[in-house]
């Protein structure tokens, strides 16, 4: 299969412009924002094990973490940083996904990678938009945000044009591989795509309730305070919560999305199993380690996770074989 040209001569002289060069036929780009990606769920991660808020948190909150957390034995902050770890591996499981999907199908011109790359950032930048329910505008992740855009839509529209035919949205719905459900393989398989799709009802409903609701039972009770004492501590802490919420809610989503397709799409490959495990061990260990860290351990909201966890190890364990095979065939 032809590979995505690189537009250089043969003839000892390169004249391509610096501009071009750099943006090539699209990929650095797309490249650059999986990194960039990464690189934000790193930050929050390395924020949150600080105890740390950023500066304009601090600014909105009018208290930085270290004096909300002299509040009832820093349940509060302990509770805002879980979910700021979980969206941190959230990023970091999408950048990496990214980062594969334009290495490898992307670079042969597979026309469902690129879809990949609108449909699922239609979910994660469109879930920037969930500030409209809960009034916190991030300035900071607004920033981050058209910083990355750009690139995206830039890398997008520079590799349109490499795409092998047919390359309308239709390559979605075209399985990469024909597999007997009822083999070990394609029992590991669906067992992939319903731990995606779960993913994507869950971070469905953890952004809704951002929007709106905020808080299920189970969170009042690890914090020790009511709703209305949280109002009490400040005006603006429940909507600096509710953006937490909303964001991980939406990373979740886009996550679940962007797994989803690359299954039901990819050619079987040792390294779309290598991406699927390490995007699956990033995400899951950051989504459930954190709560005991914290204390937050009620079994009935680990619950999901710790059994999408499970599905998604068994998954893997049975398409491993089948895919290391097929990449040696």
């Amino acid at each position: 299969m032809q590979e995505i040209p690189n537009n250089r001569r043969d003839n000892g002289r390169d004249d391509r412009g610096l501009l071009s060069a750099l943006l090539g036929d699209g990929r650095p780009l797309l490249l650059l924002s999986g990194l960039a990606l990464v690189l934000a769920g790193g930050f929050a991660l390395f924020l949150s094990a600080n105890k740390h808020f950023l500066p304009h948190d601090v600014d909105y909150l009018g208290m930085t973490a270290e004096q909300l957390c002299g509040i009832n034995n820093c349940r509060v902050v302990y509770f805002m940083f879980h979910d700021r770890v979980a969206f941190g591996g959230a990023l970091i499981a999408i950048g990496v996904l990214y980062m594969w999907l334009t290495e490898f199908p992307l670079r042969r011109g597979e026309a469902w990678a690129w879809w990949t790359f609108v449909v699922s950032g239609i979910f994660g930048f469109g879930s920037f938009l969930a500030y409209l329910g809960y009034g916190y505008l991030d300035t900071w992740h607004g920033a981050a945000t058209l910083l990355i855009l750009p690139c995206v839509v830039i890398g997008l529209a520079k590799s349109r044009s490499y795409l092998q035919a047919p390359r309308g949205i239709g390559s979605l719905f075209k399985p990469g591989a024909s597999v007997n459900w009822l083999s070990p393989f394609g029992m590991g398989r669906a067992l992939l795509l319903a731990v995606a799709g779960g993913m994507i009802a869950g971070g469905l409903t953890v952004m809704t309730f951002g929007m709106t609701r905020v808080f299920v039972p189970q969170d009042l009770t690890f914090m020790g305070l009511a709703r209305s004492d949280l109002q009490t501590i400040s005006a603006r802490l429940i909507p600096l919560i509710a953006h937490d919420r909303a964001g991980f809610g939406g990373a979740i989503c886009t996550t679940g999305v962007t797994v989803l397709i690359c299954v039901w799409c990819a050619r079987p490959s040792r390294n779309l199993w290598q991406i699927l495990c390490l995007a699956g061990v990033i995400g899951f260990a950051t989504a459930i380690g954190v709560h005991p860290m914290v204390g937050y351990n009620d079994l009935l909201h680990l619950a999901p996770a710790i059994f999408g966890a499970i599905l998604f190890i068994a998954g893997l364990i049975l398409c491993w074989r089948p895919m290391r095979l097929e990449s040696q065939a």
